[in-house]
């Protein structure tokens, strides 16, 4: 049993990565009286932090009164109990590696990185993998939720949840890191929090097709990204569970919440990789376009490999990796999504 030193009044909690995300939470906590310290990698990250306490690059505006930057992984490992991993799911893992030399038997981690690792495991799976392997117990817990990062730093109420195959873990993070404006509802399916917090980052990719011919002044508009919204909720709900989901997941804050907000909000990068798709950039002239990591383009490829090697049929997904390709143009894809049955 995890060794737990932090009440539930307080807690010191270590955010590793200060992008936009990393950053708002930040902000919330520190509001309700935690002690908050965050790792970055980029220095313009950490002067901009030191010298203004704001995140010039990815959270300009806010201010981050309290917050201590670092870019020594060692410093938050020692003077925190709570590890949050607010990371890309493509560095995520190397970081894992990096700080289980740190690690205390007290330390939590709670992983914000969704989707499938190396093997098509989730990325919480193989942290906990990862953890065994060194011989650590370590408690790791899953949160996920249609959470805008702008939003939640802005103090918009925000549904959100943590999961862990150990319900006392989750129920101890939601009880100790919610706050006025964020509250953190506890559940037992880690596996769909994630792989439903990765799938969304899908459709997000195609709503956003839509809106980017909307703008190029073609077929695009709200029936057509309601269409499109539905045929990529059908196909999640098909798959996930093959892949080790909870059907209820769909349901809640982690799988319809989430897919909602990222389909649908101007905020959401995924949809704005997919809507610069639309408008007739390439997939390289696209990503070279964007500040901040857009994970649909990796999700859309791993659920497309997972898929055909268990041969489940994903017709969707197979259909976004064929634009991704180039191999057929945006008009075509979303003709092809909406006739999915």
């Amino acid at each position: 049993m995890t060794d737990w030193c932090w009440v539930c009044i307080m807690a010191s909690i270590g955010i590793l990565g200060l992008g936009n995300w990393g950053t708002a939470l930040a902000k919330v906590w520190l509001e309700d009286g935690h002690q908050v310290s965050g790792w970055t990698i980029e220095q313009e990250v950490h002067e901009s932090l030191t010298m203004e306490m704001i995140n010039q690059k990815y959270l300009p505006g806010v201010t981050l009164e309290g917050l201590t930057s670092t870019m020594q992984l060692g410093d938050v490992m020692d003077e925190c109990e709570v590890i949050v991993l607010a990371l890309p799911s493509s560095v995520i893992l190397d970081v894992v590696d990096d700080l289980i030399p740190h690690l205390r038997p007290s330390h939590v981690l709670l992983d914000l990185a969704k989707g499938l690792a190396e093997g098509n495991r989730s990325i919480s799976q193989v942290i906990s993998e990862k953890l065994m392997a060194a011989g650590m117990n370590n408690a790791v817990a899953v949160m996920t939720g249609p959470t805008i990062a702008p939003e939640v730093a802005r103090g918009v109420l925000t549904i959100a949840q943590v999961a862990s195959h150990d319900r006392s873990v989750a129920e101890r993070l939601s009880s100790t890191l919610s706050t006025l404006t964020l509250s953190l509802v506890p559940a037992t399916d880690p596996v769909g929090a994630e792989l439903w917090g990765a799938f969304k980052n899908v459709v997000a990719l195609a709503c956003g097709l839509v809106d980017g011919l909307k703008k190029a002044g073609s077929l695009g508009g709200d029936n057509l990204k309601a269409a499109i919204f539905a045929a990529g909720f059908r196909e999640g709900c098909l798959l996930l569970p093959d892949l080790g989901a909870k059907g209820e997941s769909a349901f809640g804050p982690a799988g319809m919440g989430d897919l909602f907000v990222t389909a649908t909000s101007p905020h959401g990068r995924n949809r704005r990789m997919g809507e610069k798709l639309g408008a007739g950039l390439t997939l390289e002239q696209a990503l070279g376009e964007m500040v901040m990591v857009a994970e649909g383009v990796r999700a859309t490829r791993m659920f497309g490999e997972r898929a055909a090697e268990e041969g489940i049929a994903a017709p969707f997904v197979k259909t976004l990796n064929t634009l991704l390709d180039g191999d057929i143009n945006p008009e075509d894809c979303v003709h092809r999504l909406v006739e999915i049955r």
